[in-house]
């Protein structure tokens, strides 16, 4: 499923991210990567807040729509 219509406060696995390499790269830089594990924290309008590590991202709704997680 979708990042931005996934459960809040729940421990997601990355399945897919669905972007250019570029933005990929710079989501791997961040700790999103596949098999990573994050926690969706808020869900504002599309705009995600999630949990990766011990830090926290905002995520705006056109790349929240592109990371699948189960």
């Amino acid at each position: 499923m979708p990042l931005i219509i996934a459960p809040l406060n729940v421990v997601l696995t990355i399945v897919k991210i669905l972007l250019d390499d570029k933005t990929k790269k710079h989501l791997e830089s961040l700790g999103i990567t596949i098999d990573s594990k994050i926690t969706l924290l808020d869900n504002v309008g599309g705009n995600v807040v999630i949990m990766v590590k011990d830090g926290r991202l905002a995520l705006d709704k056109n790349i929240a729509t592109k990371i699948l997680v189960r």
